[in-house]
């Protein structure tokens, strides 16, 4: 087996297999998030192709949003259930699937049962659920770091691949970009087939950093059905207000990022005579300043008080959102909104799952954060058809905008609310 040479191979390097898991890990949600991020480039071709409105092609994407954050607490479920390599294959070959079909599309009702339903579902059945338990079950050192890698290849993945589909489909249009993500999603499916296991036993370790010695007992069997298991955390973590707390500021956090700049923010360029590439460029140039922000926020998570951090995170992108329309769209607003607005983009997510870790929990945290989840999901989609909303209606994105610039003060205020964490025992 290619992980036990892998294993063997690492070990002799001093290296636990856990990192092995963040680079399948990293890999494979670097291009479902690229997956995720690719239809902010496809609005106008679309449009144009098929003369579909804002609204329209918005509300497939809200579709996909919701569907992907609903999904995670029963991706959390599965995990559990059956595995985590066999979830995460599974859900690549959804997402290929729903693509292939897409290229053939031509009416509205496909887009949004293709790219809002399928897609939305298998991307939801990984999701960040599957960094969080990664981080749960591999790491007990570095767990805020493991979970900034893999959140950075989340927020990185939806916008690095940017250009670079905006090219090809300038050039050729936007099936061929449609194809390449197809290919990026069949290497990284082959990647997990090869590397990915469920758990350190699998390959005779125990979880980086514990220093113990003792046999560690074997995984309880779970025969929990995947409803109860969901449905019934929910019931559980909807008795705390800090599960309320982290809801709301999730809910925020989806509607000022995925929902509104990730989808919008290209075809709102567009409006001010800004080229397709050049909007591309810079969502990756935030993608590259994300990269950064979440590996420092995962760091901070470890060493200071998640609580405060998440109110000077959501507090400092509310302020980027409320400058960017009197940024007057130049080389230089742009590139200053760039700078502030990446290095915040998904920063909000190592402590919230530390928030969520020490609440309820490491056994149940991945359930109880596809909860959390699912609300960014749901402020994304609300978003997404919201600014294309006003887009036809009010012929601008700018109110939009301004309302996700003020929800996020709002967030910040929110944090300060929960009281200081309290470990909780397994």
């Amino acid at each position: 087996m290619i992980s036990n040479w892998l294993s063997a191979a690492l070990a002799r390097r001093n290296i636990h297999y856990g990192w092995a898991m963040v680079a399948v890990t990293f890999l494979t949600a670097l291009v479902s998030a690229g997956t995720v991020g690719a239809p902010g480039v496809f609005i106008v071709p679309l449009q144009k192709e098929f003369g579909w409105s804002t609204a329209e092609i918005s509300s497939a994407l809200s579709i996909r949003f919701i569907l992907f954050g609903l999904m995670a607490p029963f991706a959390a479920a599965l995990m559990n259930r059956y595995g985590l390599r066999n979830i995460t294959l599974l859900a690549l070959l959804i997402v290929i699937s729903g693509l292939v079909a897409s290229l053939a599309m031509t009416q509205v009702w496909q887009l949004v049962l293709l790219w809002g339903v399928v897609i939305g579902l298998g991307t939801g059945m990984t999701a960040l659920v599957l960094g969080a338990t990664i981080a749960a079950r591999w790491f007990v050192a570095r767990r805020g770091l493991v979970v900034g890698i893999l959140t950075a290849s989340v927020a990185t993945g939806q916008l690095a691949f940017l250009p670079l589909l905006a090219s090809l489909t300038d050039a050729y249009g936007w099936r061929i970009a449609l194809a390449l993500i197809c290919v990026m999603l069949g290497v990284a499916a082959f990647a997990v087939l090869m590397v990915m296991r469920d758990r350190p036993s699998d390959v005779g370790l125990r979880p980086f950093g514990d220093e113990g010695t003792e046999p560690l007992p074997a995984p309880p069997p779970n025969n929990t059905p995947i409803m109860a298991a969901a449905l019934g955390t929910l019931r559980d973590a909807s008795k705390s207000s800090v599960f309320w707390i982290l809801f709301a500021t999730f809910f925020i956090c989806g509607a000022s990022t995925n929902g509104l700049v990730q989808v919008h923010l290209i075809p709102m360029c567009l409006d001010f005579g800004i080229p397709q590439v050049q909007a591309a460029s810079l969502l990756a140039a935030m993608g590259i300043f994300d990269f950064v922000g979440t590996i420092a926020s995962g760091w901070l998570s470890d060493r200071y008080d998640n609580r405060k951090l998440l109110f000077w995170y959501y507090g400092l992108r509310g302020l980027s959102l409320l400058f960017l329309p009197f940024s007057d769209f130049t080389l230089y607003g742009l590139s200053l909104f760039a700078m502030f607005y990446g290095l915040d983009w998904i920063a909000t997510v190592p402590p919230t799952v530390r928030l969520t870790a020490q609440r309820f929990g490491p056994e149940r945290a991945n359930l109880v954060f596809g909860w959390i989840f699912a609300g960014h999901q749901l402020g994304a989609g609300v978003a997404a058809f919201g600014a294309g909303l006003s887009r036809t209606m009010l012929q601008s994105y700018l109110p939009a905008f301004f309302v996700a610039g003020a929800l996020c003060i709002v967030a910040a205020l929110m944090v300060l609310a929960i009281s200081r964490p309290k470990p909780v025992a397994a």
